[in-house]
């Protein structure tokens, strides 16, 4: 078994596997990040970032846009074209700008030929406007939510949810930012110029066929659904020209499955300042970083200090995630210096009370495939797994269990708070995980403690994040009231 190619195997061979003959090494090949191997980028094609979505009108504080979800079609490869979904436009979508303290009002549209929702992943805001699998809208449809921003700065996104076609519409090209924005004067010091020195990285995994065209249907993967050839920003064989400076990068890892491990290849560090729910509390120099299904990273890289005018963004594996090339930068261009690297960007510590706070809800992740469940039980629409108070802290222990077979990785995402990691398997997280978060991964075995506060009421959902698990029913609902 040891020996086999897993990604020349037909999905019927797969279900058809005796599991219980297999071997703890033989299951964690079929993990979703071995089960397609990743292609190097080439760096023929030079990415774009999307655009900043105009409102469609301003007064004072209020702000309204709309969000329109379509068809549309896109020529990853020359003379090709494929069917693709995009929001307001043909693939992926635009970047939505709020400040905290806005009123925003969205019109949301669904011009798809099929059922979809409009999740807002990351932000804190009424259940009702979540954009769960129950709030659907039907083809021709629309409906206009409303809602006040109050977080801080941070960098998330939307895409559709429902239940059980999150995967398809996700990788077909449901995916868009949110930037919000604040007062925070230190962080006003960063670079912060959009598609001049911040940049947006919207990283994919997906697989074409020989017709060089983008079918889910064939590609499947109820263990998640991952790709030959890395997309970034929806290139395929990216690549990304700029000066020699200190730049921002904003990295979401939209892949149905696939973790990254994130590194430079040439082994120069870089500043990590903010994960999911906004800034760390200062810069945290690494030379790696991790990222999930739905994660978000932002990093600080200072390109003048590298030799040559080349280097590649790299997988753990060596596989060229984005090559960058670098064109010599004018006198004055910013750098990184002390004064950066010892910014306070924030001020987030989970205090004594919440370190010796009883656990109230445990969350098990378990199975793999179809067979996925939390704490035992599918989703059921009609079912609310846990009761919490609107504003009341409650400690929730999330394990990934695991099994005679070792189990997989398994990515938990909570919607509509910001959470803190207490512990992970009962030792201090890392830096990294220091921030708030709303998604975190968990290897088999492992546990850890967050420290969960809702804001405001409704239903919610808590599911894993590799998109087919959720389709698959490994998901939940929280009642806030």
């Amino acid at each position: 078994m040891k020996d086999m190619d897993h990604s020349k195997m037909s999905k019927e061979a797969m279900k058809n596997m005796d599991h219980s003959k297999m071997s703890k090494d033989d299951i964690k090949n079929m993990g979703h990040d071995n089960i397609v191997p990743l292609n190097s980028s080439k760096g023929k094609n030079e990415i774009t970032f999307p655009e900043i979505l105009k409102p469609a009108s301003v007064n004072g504080n209020n702000v309204s846009y709309t969000i329109t979800a379509q068809q549309g079609k896109t020529e990853f490869y020359p003379g090709h074209k494929s069917n693709t979904f995009g929001y307001n436009g043909n693939l992926l979508g635009p970047v939505v700008k709020l400040k905290n303290g806005q009123h925003v009002t969205i019109n949301l549209v669904n011009h798809l030929n099929e059922d979809t929702t409009f999740h807002f992943h990351g932000l804190e805001i009424p259940g009702d406007v979540d954009g769960g699998p129950e709030q659907v809208l039907k083809p021709g449809e629309e409906k206009t939510i409303s809602f006040k921003v109050n977080q801080e700065a941070a960098t998330l996104w939307f895409h559709p949810h429902p239940s059980p076609h999150t995967a398809e519409q996700v990788y077909k090209g449901l995916a868009g930012l949110i930037y919000i924005e604040d007062n925070n004067n230190n962080a006003k010091k960063l670079p912060h110029e959009y598609g001049v020195n911040d940049f947006p990285l919207i990283i994919q995994d997906k697989s074409f066929d020989s017709n060089k065209q983008l079918d889910y249907k064939k590609v499947k993967n109820d263990d998640g659904t991952t790709g030959h050839t890395v997309l970034v920003n929806g290139k395929v064989d990216p690549k990304f020209t700029f000066k020699k400076e200190l730049v921002r990068l904003r990295i979401l890892d939209a892949s149905n499955a696939r973790v990254y491990k994130l590194k430079f290849d040439n082994g120069m560090k870089f500043e990590h300042i903010a994960s999911d729910g906004g800034y760390l509390n200062k810069p945290d120099k690494v030379s790696e970083i991790q990222t999930a299904p739905s994660e978000r990273n932002e990093i600080l890289v200072d390109f003048s200090k590298v030799k040559g005018n080349k280097v590649n963004l790299i997988n753990e594996d060596g596989k060229v995630i984005l090559p960058i090339h670098l064109i010599n930068s004018n006198k004055g261009t910013k750098k990184s210096d002390d004064k950066i690297s010892n910014l306070s960007l924030n001020n987030i510590h989970v205090s004594p009370k919440e370190k010796e706070m009883k656990i109230t809800k445990k969350v098990v992740l378990a199975g793999m495939g179809k067979d996925v469940t939390i704490n035992g039980k599918k989703f059921d629409k009609n079912r609310i797994d846990f009761n919490q108070k609107v504003n009341k802290t409650e400690i929730w222990e999330i394990e990934n269990k695991k099994d005679a077979m070792g189990g997989m990785e398994h990515t938990f995402h909570i919607h509509g708070t910001q959470f803190k990691v207490i512990s992970v398997d009962g030792k201090t997280p890392l830096e990294e995980m220091q921030g708030y978060k709303d998604t975190i991964s968990l290897e088999p075995g492992q546990k850890v403690k967050i420290a969960v506060k809702f804001n405001h009421k409704g239903i919610y959902m808590y599911h894993c994040h590799t998109l087919e698990h959720e389709d698959n029913g490994m998901m939940g609902q929280i009642k806030v009231s």
